[in-house]
């Protein structure tokens, strides 16, 4: 019988290296969203800016209602 001494198996594996690490794929995800988005606004731009004003309107409308909502509870006290 020999003694064989046996390399404990690293806690984690070695990442390939053709593989991708979770930033780099969410910033390829990114860049592909914007390039996408910009071909988009450029095939339609009225609708894009349809969808712009439309999403302002939300914030600004929401920002209202916050606004008279924080209001009231000064008033009340």
């Amino acid at each position: 019988m020999t003694d064989e001494t046996t390399a404990a198996a690293p806690a984690t594996p070695a990442a390939k290296p053709d593989e991708k690490s979770f930033f780099e794929r969410a910033q390829d995800a990114i860049e592909s969203a914007v390039e996408s988005t910009v071909e988009a606004v450029k095939e339609h731009p009225a609708t894009a800016a349809a969808i712009a004003a439309g999403a302002t309107a939300a914030v600004a409308g929401a920002a209202f209602g916050i606004s008279k909502l924080l209001g009231d509870d000064d008033k009340k006290a």
